[in-house]
Protein backbone atom coordinates (compact mmCIF):
# COMPACT_ATOMS: atom_id res chain seq x y z
CA UNK A 1 0.00 0.00 0.00
CA UNK A 2 2.07 3.04 -0.84
CA UNK A 3 2.13 6.25 0.13
CA UNK A 4 3.53 8.80 -2.60
CA UNK A 5 5.89 10.88 -1.21
CA UNK A 6 4.65 13.94 -2.82
CA UNK A 7 1.32 13.73 -1.25
CA UNK A 8 3.92 13.80 2.06
CA UNK A 9 5.45 16.99 0.51
CA UNK A 10 1.97 18.51 -0.25
CA UNK A 11 0.88 18.12 3.14
CA UNK A 12 3.88 19.84 4.50
CA UNK A 13 3.14 22.72 2.17
CA UNK A 14 -0.74 23.03 3.49
CA UNK A 15 0.65 23.11 6.54
CA UNK A 16 3.03 25.66 5.72
CA UNK A 17 0.48 27.79 4.39
CA UNK A 18 -1.83 27.35 7.64
CA UNK A 19 1.35 28.48 10.15
CA UNK A 20 2.76 31.41 7.34
CA UNK A 21 0.21 32.02 5.09
CA UNK A 22 1.31 34.97 2.61
CA UNK A 23 -0.24 38.16 2.97
CA UNK A 24 -0.19 41.73 1.40
CA UNK A 25 2.85 42.24 -0.85
CA UNK A 26 4.09 38.35 -0.16
CA UNK A 27 0.62 36.96 -1.37
CA UNK A 28 1.13 39.41 -4.92
CA UNK A 29 4.74 37.89 -4.98
CA UNK A 30 3.63 34.21 -4.55
CA UNK A 31 0.15 34.82 -6.72
CA UNK A 32 2.44 36.55 -9.38
CA UNK A 33 5.05 33.40 -9.29
CA UNK A 34 2.08 31.00 -9.69
CA UNK A 35 0.90 31.89 -12.47
CA UNK A 36 4.04 32.05 -13.82
CA UNK A 37 4.27 28.37 -12.88
CA UNK A 38 1.23 27.24 -14.20
CA UNK A 39 2.04 28.67 -17.49
CA UNK A 40 5.40 27.06 -17.45
CA UNK A 41 4.04 23.64 -16.61
CA UNK A 42 1.92 23.73 -19.48
CA UNK A 43 4.24 24.83 -21.92
CA UNK A 44 6.42 22.25 -20.83
CA UNK A 45 3.22 19.57 -21.48
CA UNK A 46 3.17 20.82 -24.62
CA UNK A 47 6.87 20.34 -25.59
CA UNK A 48 7.15 16.66 -23.90
CA UNK A 49 3.44 15.47 -25.44
CA UNK A 50 5.39 13.30 -28.70
CA UNK A 51 2.29 14.01 -31.42
CA UNK A 52 3.76 11.17 -33.30
CA UNK A 53 2.91 9.27 -30.63
CA UNK A 54 -0.52 10.53 -30.21
CA UNK A 55 -1.17 9.87 -34.03
CA UNK A 56 0.13 6.12 -33.86
CA UNK A 57 -2.42 5.06 -31.28
CA UNK A 58 -5.32 6.46 -33.24
CA UNK A 59 -5.43 2.95 -34.61
CA UNK A 60 -6.91 1.89 -31.72
CA UNK A 61 -9.48 4.15 -31.17
CA UNK A 62 -11.77 1.65 -29.65
CA UNK A 63 -10.40 1.46 -26.64
CA UNK A 64 -9.08 5.53 -26.53
CA UNK A 65 -12.72 6.25 -26.83
CA UNK A 66 -13.46 3.86 -23.97
CA UNK A 67 -11.27 5.85 -21.58
CA UNK A 68 -12.08 9.11 -22.65
CA UNK A 69 -15.69 8.48 -22.06
CA UNK A 70 -15.25 6.97 -18.69
CA UNK A 71 -13.07 9.78 -17.88
CA UNK A 72 -14.90 12.96 -19.35
CA UNK A 73 -18.53 11.68 -19.61
CA UNK A 74 -19.01 8.40 -16.48
CA UNK A 75 -16.98 10.22 -14.07
CA UNK A 76 -18.82 13.85 -14.52
CA UNK A 77 -22.48 11.97 -14.32
CA UNK A 78 -21.39 10.27 -11.06
CA UNK A 79 -20.28 13.77 -10.20
CA UNK A 80 -23.63 15.21 -10.86
CA UNK A 81 -25.60 12.42 -8.99
CA UNK A 82 -23.52 12.73 -5.49
CA UNK A 83 -25.15 16.56 -5.61
CA UNK A 84 -27.95 14.42 -3.74
CA UNK A 85 -25.63 14.15 -1.10
CA UNK A 86 -25.34 17.66 0.02
CA UNK A 87 -25.71 18.74 2.84
CA UNK A 88 -26.01 15.39 4.48
CA UNK A 89 -22.50 14.19 4.27
CA UNK A 90 -20.75 16.99 2.11
CA UNK A 91 -21.03 20.85 2.07
CA UNK A 92 -21.62 22.79 -0.73
CA UNK A 93 -17.70 23.91 -1.53
CA UNK A 94 -16.59 20.32 -1.06
CA UNK A 95 -19.27 18.61 -3.68
CA UNK A 96 -17.59 20.95 -5.99
CA UNK A 97 -14.25 20.15 -5.38
CA UNK A 98 -15.36 16.57 -6.00
CA UNK A 99 -17.34 17.60 -8.99
CA UNK A 100 -13.83 19.31 -10.13
CA UNK A 101 -12.66 16.33 -9.33
CA UNK A 102 -14.76 14.36 -12.05
CA UNK A 103 -13.72 16.31 -14.68
CA UNK A 104 -9.79 15.98 -14.54
CA UNK A 105 -8.14 14.03 -16.78
CA UNK A 106 -7.10 10.78 -16.39
CA UNK A 107 -2.96 10.08 -15.38
CA UNK A 108 -0.18 8.97 -17.72
CA UNK A 109 2.69 7.70 -15.44
CA UNK A 110 0.74 6.07 -12.60
CA UNK A 111 -1.86 4.28 -15.42
CA UNK A 112 1.28 2.61 -17.08
CA UNK A 113 3.03 1.62 -14.23
CA UNK A 114 -0.22 -0.38 -12.73
CA UNK A 115 -0.79 -1.36 -16.56
CA UNK A 116 2.70 -2.71 -16.29
CA UNK A 117 2.64 -4.57 -13.48
CA UNK A 118 -0.62 -6.10 -14.37
CA UNK A 119 0.57 -7.38 -17.39
CA UNK A 120 -1.53 -5.07 -19.99
CA UNK A 121 -1.19 -3.50 -22.55
CA UNK A 122 1.62 -0.48 -21.89
CA UNK A 123 1.78 1.21 -24.97
CA UNK A 124 -2.29 1.53 -25.55
CA UNK A 125 -1.69 3.11 -21.61
CA UNK A 126 0.69 5.49 -22.74
CA UNK A 127 -1.93 6.56 -25.90
CA UNK A 128 -4.83 7.04 -23.82
CA UNK A 129 -2.93 8.87 -20.83
CA UNK A 130 -1.60 10.95 -23.37
CA UNK A 131 -5.41 11.49 -25.16
CA UNK A 132 -6.76 12.19 -22.17
CA UNK A 133 -4.23 14.55 -21.30
CA UNK A 134 -4.62 16.27 -24.69
CA UNK A 135 -8.19 16.59 -24.34
CA UNK A 136 -8.23 17.69 -20.74
CA UNK A 137 -6.61 20.77 -21.44
CA UNK A 138 -9.70 21.66 -23.53
CA UNK A 139 -12.42 19.76 -22.15
CA UNK A 140 -12.25 20.15 -18.59
CA UNK A 141 -12.36 24.07 -18.68
CA UNK A 142 -15.43 23.51 -20.25
CA UNK A 143 -16.78 21.29 -18.61
CA UNK A 144 -16.32 23.18 -15.59
CA UNK A 145 -17.90 26.54 -16.82
CA UNK A 146 -20.50 24.71 -17.60
CA UNK A 147 -21.31 22.51 -14.76
CA UNK A 148 -20.05 24.80 -12.24
CA UNK A 149 -20.78 28.43 -13.29
CA UNK A 150 -24.11 28.41 -11.09
CA UNK A 151 -22.56 27.44 -8.23
CA UNK A 152 -20.32 30.17 -7.17
CA UNK A 153 -17.18 28.98 -9.09
CA UNK A 154 -17.04 32.56 -10.79
CA UNK A 155 -16.81 31.80 -14.13
CA UNK A 156 -17.13 34.28 -16.83
CA UNK A 157 -15.93 35.60 -19.93
CA UNK A 158 -13.16 37.05 -18.34
CA UNK A 159 -12.40 33.15 -16.98
CA UNK A 160 -12.53 31.70 -20.22
CA UNK A 161 -9.98 34.36 -21.77
CA UNK A 162 -7.29 33.76 -18.43
CA UNK A 163 -7.74 29.84 -19.27
CA UNK A 164 -7.55 30.24 -22.69
CA UNK A 165 -4.07 32.31 -22.01
CA UNK A 166 -2.61 30.80 -18.77
CA UNK A 167 -3.40 27.06 -20.33
CA UNK A 168 -4.02 26.74 -23.85
CA UNK A 169 -1.24 29.00 -25.36
CA UNK A 170 1.58 27.83 -23.10
CA UNK A 171 0.68 24.24 -24.30
CA UNK A 172 0.16 24.59 -28.10
CA UNK A 173 3.89 27.54 -27.92
CA UNK A 174 4.99 23.95 -26.09
CA UNK A 175 4.24 22.10 -28.74
CA UNK A 176 5.26 24.57 -31.84
CA UNK A 177 8.67 24.73 -29.89
CA UNK A 178 8.81 20.88 -29.65
CA UNK A 179 10.98 20.31 -33.28
CA UNK A 180 13.70 22.68 -31.71
CA UNK A 181 13.36 21.95 -27.91
CA UNK A 182 12.05 18.68 -27.30
CA UNK A 183 15.77 16.83 -27.24
CA UNK A 184 16.72 18.90 -25.00
CA UNK A 185 13.72 18.26 -22.37
CA UNK A 186 14.10 14.74 -23.08
CA UNK A 187 17.72 15.00 -21.70
CA UNK A 188 16.69 17.25 -19.03
CA UNK A 189 13.76 15.37 -17.93
CA UNK A 190 14.78 14.45 -14.25
CA UNK A 191 15.44 18.44 -13.67
CA UNK A 192 12.82 19.68 -15.47
CA UNK A 193 10.73 16.72 -13.19
CA UNK A 194 11.77 18.55 -10.27
CA UNK A 195 10.78 21.96 -11.49
CA UNK A 196 7.37 20.39 -12.40
CA UNK A 197 7.29 19.78 -8.68
CA UNK A 198 8.60 22.66 -7.10
CA UNK A 199 5.68 24.96 -9.27
CA UNK A 200 3.01 22.68 -8.64
CA UNK A 201 3.59 23.31 -4.53
CA UNK A 202 3.86 26.74 -5.32
CA UNK A 203 0.61 26.69 -6.69
CA UNK A 204 -0.66 24.80 -4.05
CA UNK A 205 1.45 27.23 -1.09
CA UNK A 206 -0.61 30.04 -2.61
CA UNK A 207 -4.15 28.27 -2.99
CA UNK A 208 -3.71 27.01 0.34
CA UNK A 209 -2.62 30.82 1.86
CA UNK A 210 -5.71 32.56 -0.03
CA UNK A 211 -7.74 29.90 1.61
CA UNK A 212 -6.53 30.46 5.03
CA UNK A 213 -6.66 34.37 4.46
CA UNK A 214 -10.14 33.85 3.49
CA UNK A 215 -10.68 31.43 6.49
CA UNK A 216 -12.71 29.05 4.14
CA UNK A 217 -11.10 25.90 6.32
CA UNK A 218 -13.50 26.81 8.87
CA UNK A 219 -15.65 25.01 7.01
CA UNK A 220 -14.79 21.85 6.90
CA UNK A 221 -14.85 19.62 9.89
CA UNK A 222 -13.84 16.50 10.53
CA UNK A 223 -17.12 14.30 10.10
CA UNK A 224 -17.59 16.13 6.99
CA UNK A 225 -13.86 15.02 6.09
CA UNK A 226 -14.85 11.27 6.96
CA UNK A 227 -17.96 11.78 4.67
CA UNK A 228 -16.07 12.77 1.84
CA UNK A 229 -13.51 10.08 2.42
CA UNK A 230 -16.62 7.42 1.99
CA UNK A 231 -18.04 9.18 -1.25
CA UNK A 232 -14.63 9.17 -2.85
CA UNK A 233 -13.91 5.27 -2.03
CA UNK A 234 -17.51 4.60 -3.48
CA UNK A 235 -16.84 6.62 -6.42
CA UNK A 236 -13.50 4.80 -6.84
CA UNK A 237 -15.09 1.23 -6.27
CA UNK A 238 -17.92 1.83 -9.10
CA UNK A 239 -15.47 3.08 -11.51
CA UNK A 240 -13.12 0.17 -11.15
CA UNK A 241 -15.99 -1.76 -11.47
CA UNK A 242 -17.48 -0.13 -14.14
CA UNK A 243 -14.37 0.18 -16.81
CA UNK A 244 -13.30 -3.49 -15.87
CA UNK A 245 -16.40 -5.22 -16.55
CA UNK A 246 -17.78 -2.42 -18.93
CA UNK A 247 -14.81 -3.09 -21.09
CA UNK A 248 -15.34 -6.90 -20.97
CA UNK A 249 -19.05 -6.53 -22.00
CA UNK A 250 -17.23 -4.46 -25.27
CA UNK A 251 -15.43 -7.77 -25.96
CA UNK A 252 -11.68 -6.46 -25.24
CA UNK A 253 -8.87 -8.72 -24.16
CA UNK A 254 -7.69 -8.88 -20.85
CA UNK A 255 -4.38 -6.64 -21.35
CA UNK A 256 -6.65 -4.39 -23.40
CA UNK A 257 -9.37 -4.39 -20.31
CA UNK A 258 -6.24 -3.73 -17.90
CA UNK A 259 -5.22 -0.28 -19.56
CA UNK A 260 -8.84 1.13 -19.38
CA UNK A 261 -9.38 -0.05 -15.93
CA UNK A 262 -6.43 1.93 -14.93
CA UNK A 263 -6.43 4.74 -17.60
CA UNK A 264 -10.33 5.21 -16.95
CA UNK A 265 -10.46 5.02 -13.47
CA UNK A 266 -7.86 7.83 -12.38
CA UNK A 267 -7.14 11.89 -12.06
CA UNK A 268 -4.36 13.34 -12.30
CA UNK A 269 -2.90 15.57 -9.34
CA UNK A 270 -0.28 16.81 -11.25
CA UNK A 271 -3.03 18.49 -14.15
CA UNK A 272 -6.16 19.42 -11.70
CA UNK A 273 -3.79 21.60 -9.01
CA UNK A 274 -2.76 24.63 -11.71
CA UNK A 275 -6.37 24.35 -13.51
CA UNK A 276 -7.86 24.68 -10.07
CA UNK A 277 -5.90 27.37 -9.14
CA UNK A 278 -6.78 29.52 -12.12
CA UNK A 279 -10.43 28.12 -12.14
CA UNK A 280 -11.18 28.63 -8.04
CA UNK A 281 -9.31 31.50 -7.24
CA UNK A 282 -9.20 31.94 -3.55
CA UNK A 283 -11.79 28.56 -2.93
CA UNK A 284 -9.24 26.71 -4.90
CA UNK A 285 -7.91 25.20 -1.56
CA UNK A 286 -10.98 23.55 -0.48
CA UNK A 287 -11.34 22.58 -4.32
CA UNK A 288 -8.22 20.85 -4.76
CA UNK A 289 -8.94 18.77 -1.29
CA UNK A 290 -11.08 16.01 -2.68
CA UNK A 291 -8.51 15.80 -5.64
CA UNK A 292 -5.50 14.86 -2.95
CA UNK A 293 -7.19 12.64 -1.51
CA UNK A 294 -8.45 11.13 -4.00
CA UNK A 295 -4.96 10.52 -5.58
CA UNK A 296 -4.03 8.99 -2.65
CA UNK A 297 -6.45 6.36 -2.72
CA UNK A 298 -6.34 5.25 -6.06
CA UNK A 299 -2.46 4.91 -5.60
CA UNK A 300 -3.36 2.38 -2.54
CA UNK A 301 -5.95 0.48 -4.05
CA UNK A 302 -4.23 0.21 -7.81
CA UNK A 303 -1.09 -0.87 -6.46
CA UNK A 304 -3.40 -3.47 -4.87
CA UNK A 305 -5.04 -4.67 -7.43
CA UNK A 306 -2.38 -4.60 -10.27
CA UNK A 307 -0.11 -6.92 -8.11
CA UNK A 308 -3.15 -9.35 -7.80
CA UNK A 309 -3.56 -8.99 -11.92
CA UNK A 310 -0.10 -9.72 -12.47
CA UNK A 311 -1.05 -13.32 -10.74
CA UNK A 312 -4.28 -14.12 -12.48
CA UNK A 313 -4.51 -17.33 -13.93
CA UNK A 314 -4.81 -15.26 -17.26
CA UNK A 315 -1.46 -13.75 -17.47
CA UNK A 316 0.20 -16.75 -16.34
CA UNK A 317 -1.39 -19.04 -18.90
CA UNK A 318 -0.03 -16.23 -21.88
CA UNK A 319 3.24 -15.92 -20.10
CA UNK A 320 3.76 -19.85 -19.96
CA UNK A 321 4.20 -19.64 -24.02
CA UNK A 322 5.98 -16.29 -24.42
CA UNK A 323 8.82 -18.40 -21.78
CA UNK A 324 8.62 -21.81 -23.82
CA UNK A 325 9.60 -19.42 -26.74
CA UNK A 326 12.05 -18.00 -25.09
CA UNK A 327 13.67 -20.94 -24.43
CA UNK A 328 13.19 -23.20 -27.20
CA UNK A 329 15.32 -19.86 -29.03
CA UNK A 330 17.99 -20.51 -26.48
CA UNK A 331 18.83 -23.72 -26.87
CA UNK A 332 18.53 -24.03 -30.77
CA UNK A 333 21.87 -24.38 -32.66
CA UNK A 334 24.38 -22.34 -33.68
Amino acid sequence: MPVDPYILLLLGTVGLAALLPARGTGADVASGASTVAIAFLFFLYGARLSTREAMDGVRHWRLHVTVLACTFVVFPLLGLASRGLVPVFLTDPLYQGLLFLTLVPSTIQSSIAFTSIARGNVPAAICAGSFSSLVGIVVTPLLAAALLGGDGGGFSADSVVEIVLQLLVPFVAGQLLRRWIGGFVARHKKVLGLVDRGSILLVVYTAFSEGMVEGVWHQVSPVRLAGLLAVEAVLLAVMLLLTWYGAKALRFGREDRIAIQFAGSKKSLAAGLPMASVLFGAQASLAVLPLMLFHQMQLMVCAVIAKRRSHDPEAEALEEPAAAGRATVGTGSR
